[in-house]
C-alpha cells in the first residue's frame, strides 16, 4: 500500500549510497513502508578508496525487489547538477519530495593523519561531507516548496566516529564531524519551517565498510568490532535504517539538530 501525506501525494525520498549496506537498507525499509525512493549511488570504484564500493548490478537488484517503489539513479554525490536531477526526478513522478537521505560515505585511513594521503582526504570530505551539502542544495529547496504547515525531513548517516576519537582514523573522524555541525546548521537555517534536519550515528553496522575498517586494522573478522559496543554484538543495517526512517516519520517532528545515537552503545 502506498503511503501518502495529508494531501494524498505519495511520499517520495531520495537516499543516496543506496546500492548496499545502510543506504540500500533505508531505501528498501522506505519502499515496503509504500513510499517511491530515489536510490541514488555512485557505482563505480573511486581514487583513494581502498575497497570496491557499490555496483549497479546491486542498485539495479535492489530497485527489482521493489519494482514499483525504487527508481534507480546511477550519479556521484560529488556532482551537483547529477543530484539536482535525482530529486528532479522524484518531484516529477508525485509533486512533492518528503525526505532526503544522505547515505553516501566511504571509508579511508588505517594510518597517522600525518600519513594520510590527498586522495584519502580528498574522498571523506568530498563525497561523507560535500555529498552531504549537495544533496542538502538540491533537496532543501524542494522541502520548502511544500505548502505549510511543512513536514519535510533531512537526514544524514554520521557516526560514532562523529562522537570519539578512532585510531588511525583521524579523516574519518573529521569528516563524520563536520556532518554533525552541517546537520546542526542546516537545522538552524530551517528554524520555523517545519522542515527538520536530523543525523544518524550508527555504531559498528555489518557492512561493506565495515570490512574495509577491518582491513585496514589487520583485523581478520568484523565480529572483533562487537567489544566495544553494549550490545556485544555487530548491528545490521535494517537496525539502522529503522531509525533513519522513524526519523523521515512524522512521528520524529519533535527531533531537529540533534544527532541519534543509533550505536548499539558504542564505547571507543
Amino acid at each position: 500500500m502506498e503511503s501518502t501525506d495529508e494531501a494524498g501525494a505519495r511520499r517520495t525520498a531520495v537516499v543516496t549510497g543506496a546500492a548496499r549496506g545502510i543506504g540500500a537498507a533505508v531505501a528498501g525499509r522506505l519502499a515496503a513502508d509504500g513510499w517511491l525512493v530515489v536510490a541514488v549511488d555512485v557505482c563505480r570504484d573511486l581514487p583513494g578508496v581502498g575497497y570496491r564500493l557499490g555496483t549497479e548490478q546491486e542498485l539495479n537488484a535492489l530497485a527489482g525487489r521493489w519494482p514499483d517503489s525504487v527508481l534507480p539513479v546511477v550519479a556521484d554525490v560529488r556532482d551537483q547538477t547529477a543530484l539536482d536531477a535525482a530529486v528532479e526526478l522524484a518531484c516529477e513522478r508525485t509533486g512533492r519530495l518528503h525526505a532526503a537521505v544522505a547515505a553516501a560515505a566511504v571509508m579511508a585511513g588505517g594510518r597517522p593523519l600525518w600519513e594520510t594521503t590527498d586522495a584519502e582526504w580528498d574522498a571523506l570530505f568530498d563525497i561523507g561531507v560535500r555529498g552531504v551539502a549537495n544533496l542538502a542544495r538540491a533537496a532543501v529547496p524542494r522541502l520548502l516548496a511544500a505548502p505549510e504547515p511543512r513536514s519535510g525531513r533531512f537526514v544524514a548517516l554520521a557516526s560514532a566516529a562523529a562522537h570519539y576519537g578512532l585510531w588511525h582514523l583521524a579523516g574519518y573522524n573529521a569528516a563524520k564531524h563536520a556532518v554533525v555541525g552541517l546537520i546542526r546548521g542546516l537545522a538552524t537555517d530551517l528554524r520555523g519551517t517545519g522542515v527538520t534536519a536530523t543525523a544518524v550515528s550508527p555504531g559498528s553496522t555489518r557492512t561493506p565498510m565495515l570490512q574495509a575498517s577491518a582491513n585496514l586494522y589487520g583485523l581478520a573478522d568484523t565480529d572483533e568490532f562487537a567489544g566495544h559496543q553494549l550490545l556485544e554484538r555487530l548491528l545490521e543495517p535494517e537496525e539502522v535504517a529503522a531509525a533513519v526512517c522513524w526519523l523521515c516519520g512524522a512521528e520524529a517532528s519533535a527531533l531537529t539538530g540533534t544527532v541519534v545515537q543509533a550505536d548499539g552503545g558504542f564505547m571507543p
